[in-house]
């Protein structure tokens, strides 16, 4: 029991180590333009397609819950290495490569073999959200690249748009991140849109959700067939960060059988609430979640690399 105690304990003091070696300032001296050159690189993206910056933010968690945030989801296949892209959350869903790659190419112009694309992706991430109208945070900088990614964890580690509340805070658990972390980050669902395959069950199936907005739903998500058409998150303003989601979730307007978990008599309720009446408290702890997601398990030192294109290791 004793020797099982001190190993937890190592692991923690080991992984609030690594998050201790992450700072704001860490390209100051060496690329001190990295974050004007991002912002950039994103307001052209959200320009073109507003849903970019939804997109970039999903790409950032999807990254982070899969051995931390390493930058493993921008690893492409190859004919010897398997990535996580096309996990079963992650196939035709997950988004933004071209961004990243087109962001990466002028950062490497600047500073050379200096920033991670896992860096690059924190920061895209942050723009994003800020571009659509939400809070803005202080990106922790320093990471480094992963040389390898893993799909099997990708499959088992991303919570499914099927998962039941006490699902979601265990996985969210598992990462570092408590209940209230979960329940702030899920309001990133106020922005994007869903693929039919993630929502029929909960618009068919489902008894917690209103009946009116069930059937508005069924009109572009058919009972079989359809599995890409797209629905916004948030009804109201899914291009516009905020809090109606959560007031969505009030009245059983929750796209995603996840969603609508927040808010269906589980410990969840009273904070779900407090969000959908005050924006203000969800943009805090939001921001606050950012920065605690952000520091899950990085490569820092001498750890991983710098990918020079962050679709491949380098050879």
């Amino acid at each position: 029991m004793a020797s099982h105690l001190i190993g937890l304990l190592l692991v923690f003091s080991l992984a609030f180590a690594a998050r201790g070696q992450l700072s704001p300032t860490f390209y100051s001296s060496s690329c001190p333009n990295v974050q004007s050159i991002v912002r950039a690189g994103v307001a052209r993206a959200v320009n073109r397609e507003l849903r970019m910056g939804a997109s970039l933010l999903r790409l950032f968690f999807h990254d982070c819950f899969v051995n931390g945030c390493d930058g493993s989801i921008l690893l492409a296949d190859t004919s010897t290495f398997t990535g996580e892209q096309n996990a079963f959350p992650n196939k035709n869903s997950v988004r933004g490569f071209d961004v990243i790659d087109a962001i990466k190419s002028q950062v490497e112009a600047s500073c050379p073999s200096t920033v991670s694309c896992a860096d690059i992706l924190a920061l895209a991430a942050r723009d994003g959200v800020v571009l659509l109208g939400g809070p803005t945070w202080t990106v922790q900088l320093g990471r480094r690249d992963a040389t390898t990614a893993s799909q099997s964890s990708a499959n088992s580690d991303l919570p499914a748009p099927s998962s039941s509340l006490s699902t979601l805070i265990t996985k969210f658990s598992d990462k570092g991140l408590d209940a209230r972390d979960m329940t702030a980050l899920s309001g990133a669902h106020s922005i994007g849109q869903a693929r039919c395959v993630n929502f029929r069950a909960h618009i068919y199936n489902d008894t917690d959700i209103d009946a009116n907005f069930a059937a508005l739903r069924q009109k572009n998500c058919p009972f079989s067939g359809g599995d890409d058409n797209l629905a916004p998150l948030d009804q109201q303003s899914p291009n516009r960060f905020g809090n109606n989601y959560y007031q969505n979730l009030l009245s059983q307007r929750g796209l995603l059988h996840s969603d609508q978990e927040l808010f269906n008599g589980g410990s969840q309720d009273s904070l779900v609430k407090q969000y959908s009446s005050n924006a203000v408290s969800f943009a805090s702890d939001f921001r606050a979640a950012m920065v605690k997601m952000g520091g899950i398990s990085p490569l820092t030192g001498t750890s991983g690399e710098i990918r020079l294109n962050c679709g491949k290791v380098n050879s």
